[in-house]
């Protein structure tokens, strides 16, 4: 393991980055996202999960075997009924942290071209032209 340039970290190793990569790599999937986050915020079985995120109930099965094949989610059964969870404090403090931080992104971002609008409408300019250029 060597040390990185900027302190006193020491790199992973290759098989701790592999295994990392590819758990960034399901959750790069918007939909296996969203089934994480749903469990982020408590337990479901695979019909709730599907009207959750708006996905068919085969889709929505197939990434949850993703998921429990890769060890972010897991299963238990309550009676007839096949309840999924996260089962890792850390991926779901990890989940919500990320989609926080960028929902909250979205959220500036929105409000910074709104007020930008509401500057340009206010002083007479039209969206798109820059007074005086005649375009």
């Amino acid at each position: 393991m060597a040390t990185g340039g900027g302190g006193d970290f020491v790199d992973p190793p290759a098989e701790v980055l592999a295994e990392a990569a590819a758990a960034f790599g399901l959750l790069a999937s918007p939909a296996r996202l969203h089934i994480v986050w749903a469990l982020a915020q408590g337990e479901s079985d695979v019909s709730g999960l599907a009207e959750r995120v708006g996905g068919a109930l085969p889709a929505v099965s197939q990434h949850l075997a993703k998921l429990k094949l890769a060890g972010l989610v897991r299963s238990r059964r309550e009676g007839r009924r096949v309840v999924y969870l996260v089962d890792h404090p850390d991926v779901v403090t990890m989940v919500r942290w990320l989609v926080g931080q960028l929902t909250e992104r979205a959220e500036q971002t929105e409000y910074t071209r709104h007020t930008k609008r509401t500057e340009r409408a206010e002083h007479g300019v039209a969206p798109g032209r820059i007074r005086g250029l005649g375009a």
